[in-house]
């Protein structure tokens, strides 16, 4: 892996860490404002409880991407997140928003994408160090 790669590699992956980390914490938390917070899952018509399973499930997932080793794991935690921000966006298109409300959601699917794919050998599925 070239010097670039990795360092796109990790500011994405640190990028995409925060935003996950940030949306979980106000999902745990339950507040009010934020992406994904109480008011914007009530707007939705989800259940409240919904945000503890959201919140637990993106702390893990950085967990699971920024530790090293168990490719397998972080294979499932980039999946993960693909599904729960495409989730997002599909719910605030359907409920009728406006498509900006989507561009958070949009950027941190553009980091799941970079990091997955600038990711090193050792954290790829199949990597001879497993």
């Amino acid at each position: 892996m070239t010097k670039r790669n990795t360092i796109i590699y990790w500011i994405a992956t640190v990028w995409l860490a925060l935003g996950m980390i940030s949306t979980g914490a106000v999902q745990l938390l339950r507040m009010k404002e934020g992406q994904g917070g109480l008011d914007s899952i009530k707007h939705l018509s989800y259940p409240i409880y919904i945000l503890t399973l959201l919140g637990v499930w993106k702390v893990l997932g950085v967990i699971a991407v920024l530790i090293p080793k168990l490719p397998l794991l972080k294979e499932w935690a980039y999946a993960g997140f693909f599904f729960v921000v495409t989730g997002a966006m599909f719910s605030h298109v359907a409920a009728g928003d406006a498509i900006s409300t989507t561009l958070p959601a949009l950027l941190l699917l553009i980091l799941i994408f970079v990091s997955w794919y600038f990711r090193p050998v050792d954290r790829k599925v199949g990597s001879v160090n497993q």
